[in-house]
């Protein structure tokens, strides 16, 4: 008779190597053996093979949240929850391994057959993953009294989650002016207090990039970077881009990022502000084609391209003008460019450019519009 751990292993295997129409019944095969064995003797065994194939993803240059991301991706929410399980216990002693899976399985309302299924799906997800570039980690920043990075980041939020909620266009126009304001500074502050000439270099992050409408999402994110002078990198089969730059601007630009997204959506779904005011309304919700939705997402990315690259430029200047002309400003953000351009070109040697067409002049006109009011 087969020990518990070998059936572990086999079942894990099959579910990994099976091709084609062979993976369903692999992964049938390999649930019914788990089941039969049932938790309670192959909890242990299951969660450890689960902890050497999180290390081989790591090995592969996927993080903890990437593997969450890509069952979010790609499975239900069953196994979003169960691959949080997974990655918060590795390493785990036997007894919490075995409780690990007994309580997903009764929260979950999973026979064990049901369970051990899930199970081998994110087996087979995480275990046929690819070698990917791995992450640079940002140098942490040296401590430095009365900087207020964090407190300026909360206030930078703040003030984006009360744009995005308030019913008031002037309103929010002036809230995220502030935030904008805020957050330029706060990059110019950062980079003046690291200097140019310090050794530190730039990281890199990876911001999920979700269906659906993945490229002009990644385009949006793509305008977002290089204002925040940051590089972003598309990975279109995985849905994230790598954004490449110093901590600061990566921080400035994921929350600028998600929160233009969610005003995005919105104003796609109920109209934006017009240029000359008053309001240009969408058509209802349930009739919007993907043509238009495509369209006004890349022609909404373009424009606030514009936008942000011109309140940076307003920024930098301000900046230089209050240290004597930008004597002191502009050689450390021209350097810091220089070393974000030199980082990701050595992190992705062989990219490729993509060109996004909107095809419907609705959506175009009523992105750009809508990008004209957005809230920086």
């Amino acid at each position: 008779m087969r020990d518990v751990t070998t059936v572990v292993r086999e079942a894990f295997a099959g579910a990994v190597g099976a091709a084609g129409e062979d993976a369903e019944f692999a992964v049938d095969a390999g649930a019914s053996a788990l089941a039969a064995v049932g938790w309670e003797q192959a909890g242990p065994a299951v969660v450890a093979a689960a902890d050497d194939l999180l290390h081989g993803c790591r090995s592969r240059g996927w993080g903890d949240p990437d593997l969450v991301r890509m069952a979010r991706r790609e499975l239900g929410p069953e196994h979003v929850r169960l691959a949080e399980r997974l990655v918060a216990a590795d390493g785990a002693p036997r007894a919490e391994a075995t409780a690990l899976l007994t309580g997903y399985a009764r929260e979950e309302r999973m026979d064990r057959f049901a369970a051990a299924t899930a199970v081998l799906e994110l087996v087979r997800l995480l275990g046929r993953l690819p070698r990917i570039t791995p992450l640079t980690a940002a140098p942490p920043r040296p401590a430095a009294g009365g900087g207020g990075g964090g407190s300026k980041l909360g206030r930078i939020r703040a003030l984006l989650a009360k744009a995005e909620s308030t019913p008031y266009p002037e309103e929010a126009e002036a809230l995220s002016a502030k935030a904008q304001h805020l957050m330029a500074r706060y990059s110019v502050d950062e980079a003046l207090l690291a200097g140019a000439a310090t050794g530190d270099g730039p990281g890199a992050r990876r911001v999920g990039v979700d269906r659906p409408y993945e490229a002009p999402k990644a385009l949006l994110l793509d305008a977002v970077a290089a204002a925040n002078r940051c590089r972003a990198v598309w990975s279109a089969e995985f849905g994230f881009s790598t954004v490449v730059g110093y901590e600061a601007d990566l921080e400035a630009v994921e929350v600028l990022y998600t929160s233009l997204l969610v005003q995005a959506e919105a104003a796609m779904l109920r109209g934006g502000p017009a240029a000359g005011g008053g309001t240009v309304r969408a058509k209802g919700r349930k009739n919007l084609s993907r043509n238009f939705r495509e369209s006004f997402l890349i022609a909404y990315a373009g424009r606030i391209g514009e936008r942000l690259a011109s309140a940076t430029r307003d920024a930098t200047r301000e900046a230089g003008e209050e240290s004597g002309g930008g004597a002191e400003v502009l050689p450390v953000l021209a350097a810091r460019e220089v070393a974000v351009g030199r980082a990701a070109d050595e992190m992705f040697p062989q990219t490729r450019s993509q060109r996004l067409r909107g095809r419907d002049r609705e959506g175009w006109e009523h992105g750009t519009a809508a990008a004209d009011g957005a809230e920086l």
